[in-house]
């Protein structure tokens, strides 16, 4: 066995890993149109489409954190990924980096990934019953 193939016993970590700091970082897009927190241009009350987002970016984000139903809170967040690009980043420009929607993007891309494969290690969702 190689060293590498070694390492797929981590891969539940790794997988945890990458959906505790992705949940983190949604988080703050929540927060930011809520709450001003980190310090956003946004100000003022959000239309009721931005409302929705935020909710799903905080609520949501916070289910992934903890890995509780992570597979249907993770596909509904990759929806929301692919209509916040093509609503709010496509029209601006054909390239993402040029329109500001590469952070969609790999949102919409990591949360499809967390609906097949499952939230890994340390979530409420894999926890074992007593």
């Amino acid at each position: 066995m190689s060293s590498f193939e070694r390492l797929s016993a981590y891969s539940p970590y790794g997988l945890a890993a990458l959906r505790i700091i992705t949940a983190l970082l949604f988080i703050e897009h929540g927060t930011m149109k809520l709450f001003g927190f980190p310090a956003s241009q946004m100000s003022g009350s959000l239309p009721p489409l931005m409302l929705f987002a935020a909710l799903l970016e905080l609520v949501g984000g916070i289910l992934i954190l903890v890995g509780l139903l992570t597979r249907p809170v993770a596909f509904l967040l990759a929806g929301e990924m692919a209509v916040a690009y093509f609503m709010a980043h496509a029209p601006n420009s054909f390239f993402p980096a040029v329109n500001q929607g590469d952070a969609a993007i790999l949102f919409c891309f990591v949360f499809l990934y967390l609906f097949f494969s499952g939230p890994g290690a340390f979530s409420v969702d894999n926890r074992k019953a007593a």
